[in-house]
């Protein structure tokens, strides 16, 4: 039986870990966080990744638990409402859609109870990689895997092991944004309240626990050298840029106390290949199209299934096969972040990439 170590748990990680269970691999997904990440977003799953969840037998559980907002306002600098809607939100578009919008860490869940059969470990990350496949730990042990797949993330450390520095592959679109939890003070209800400031802004929302709410906030910025586990330093970051945005002193002070804060670029990753010798990388890794385009969360489905599909059909070229399936998906969707900078590109765009792949 062969054995393939997968990096990263969050949504690429356990769509490897179900559908290369399936094929008969012997799966381990090494996770450096100590326990499955709370918080996150909304994500969407739109056009082929609803085929990738249903044909995991998950679909019905996820439409249980999308996000079931009424609607959206947006306020301008002194929080003055300026335009409403009940037809759609910035998140997930059409409520008369077909895609799904629902809370990361709500999918993370159905996934991992879906992959239960691979072994997960927890609080390790990967030291070394070797060129026959040769993996040691951070924990101190080591083995030998016949493939290892990178799901980890837009600073992918599969991807800077066996490819070299992020900085040649990232290219930053001029934003940062951050994400937490904090109590429903401004009292939303299936809801969405989004809000600018000059070069900084953000979003509330609220679903199904009416106590709390997830917290956007987010600037305009050239590149910021920043270190990407130093939550104290981007905290700080926020602090800066955001003093100034509706509601600033509530949002902050709950910034600091949250403990699911999260923070990054809005960039993409940008490869000519995304498979080197045995190594290969999937979702924000290998081909992030950012928050900007909407389809992060899909191309992770996608881009696993497809990959777990072409190494269980075998073969020297299953890499090469899963390149060629990927790249002009990858490219479709990766231009939906350019299509209307501030504003979203088109819905019929959005669908267009959602669909230009064809699952076999």
């Amino acid at each position: 039986m062969k054995k393939v170590l997968v990096s990263g748990a969050s949504i690429g990680g356990p769509v490897l870990a179900y559908w290369l269970g399936r094929h008969g691999f012997d799966v381990t997904v090494v996770e450096r966080a100590t326990a499955p990440r709370k918080g996150g977003q909304a994500v969407d799953i739109r056009g082929a990744a609803l085929t990738v969840v249903e044909r995991m037998g998950v679909l019905e559980r996820v439409r249980e638990l999308r996000t079931t907002m009424r609607g959206m306002n947006m306020l301008d600098g002194d929080g003055n409402e300026i335009m409403r809607s009940e037809e759609e939100t910035l998140s997930g578009g059409r409520f008369d859609s077909p895609d799904v919008e629902i809370m990361r860490d709500d999918l993370n869940r159905i996934l991992l109870d879906a992959s239960a059969g691979a072994r997960y470990v927890y609080g390790d990350s990967i030291a070394t990689l070797g060129e026959d496949g040769e993996v040691t730990f951070e924990g101190g042990w080591s083995d030998r895997y016949d493939h290892v797949i990178g799901a980890d993330g837009l600073h992918s450390n599969v991807r800077g092991l066996a490819f070299g520095p992020e900085q040649q592959f990232l290219h930053h679109l001029g934003t940062y944004v951050s994400i937490y939890t904090a109590d429903n003070f401004a009292g939303l209800d299936h809801w969405q309240t989004w809000f600018n400031a000059g070069e900084a802004g953000g979003a509330l929302f609220s679903d199904r626990d009416p106590a709390e709410m997830r917290v956007n906030l987010g600037f305009r910025s050239g590149v910021i050298d920043y270190d990407y586990r130093d939550l104290d330093q981007q905290k700080r970051l926020i602090q800066e840029h955001c003093s100034q945005v509706w509601e600033a002193p509530r949002l902050l002070e709950a910034m600091w106390k949250a403990d699911d804060f999260y923070f990054d670029s809005m960039a993409q990753v940008k490869m000519e290949r995304w498979t080197k010798g045995r190594v290969a990388l999937v979702g924000d890794a290998g081909y992030c199209a950012s928050p900007l385009s909407g389809q992060g969360t899909s191309l992770a489905l996608v881009g696993a299934y497809v990959l777990a599909q072409e190494l269980g059909a075998g073969g020297a070229d299953a890499y090469d096969r899963y390149e060629q399936r990927m790249r002009p998906f990858v490219t479709a969707n990766q231009a939906l972040a350019h299509e209307n900078p501030g504003q979203g590109a088109a819905p019929e765009s959005v669908q267009r990439a959602a669909n230009s792949i064809t699952l076999n």
